[in-house]
């Protein structure tokens, strides 16, 4: 499993490197590069979440039984600048039979400034069990009523602030 995840090609691309990999854990690392920067000229944060992201699908897949995220949410709590080493961790807090979850980190190196935290849930495809969530129309948090990508969604008027002056 573990040449699987350090070979990951998105990762890769964007300079992760796997660190630590254990039951459950696991340590990544990223060089905020100058292209990863947005135009406040601090790193993107989806630059950091996919550091957060990578940490969170080593440590959940690190049972050896495949796992795919069900949700990742992240706070932002300091920036990350171009030439800095950041550090991303995924431990697990709970696992049961079909879903986990994890507590996600990553920090600057090497003061250890946090830069980002949150959690990510996963489902698990137990051998001889059932299959990750279906995806497609319908199948999403949105249910059916979704619409085609592109359709106008309803919402309120520009002209209802308008009636009550």
């Amino acid at each position: 499993m573990r040449e699987r995840i350090a070979a990951d090609p998105f990762c890769r691309l964007l300079g992760i490197h796997l660190e630590a990999l254990a039951p459950g854990y696991a340590r990544l690392s990223m060089t905020v590069r100058p292209d990863m920067a947005n135009f406040h000229g601090v790193g993107h944060g989806g630059a950091v979440f996919t550091l957060a992201d990578a940490a969170h699908a080593a440590a959940s897949n690190s049972h050896g039984v495949p796992a795919v995220a069900l949700h990742v949410g992240l706070h932002y709590v300091a920036p990350a600048r171009p030439g800095e080493r950041l550090v991303a961790e995924a431990w697990e807090e709970d696992r049961g039979r079909r879903t986990a979850l994890y507590r996600l980190a990553v920090r600057r190196h090497p003061d250890g400034r946090l830069v980002a935290a949150g959690h990510g849930r996963v489902f698990r495809e137990e051998p001889g069990g059932g299959s990750p969530p279906r995806l497609g129309p319908g199948a999403g948090p949105l249910g059916a009523d979704a619409g085609p990508a592109g359709a106008a969604r309803p919402g309120p008027s520009r002209d209802d602030g308008e009636a009550q002056r």
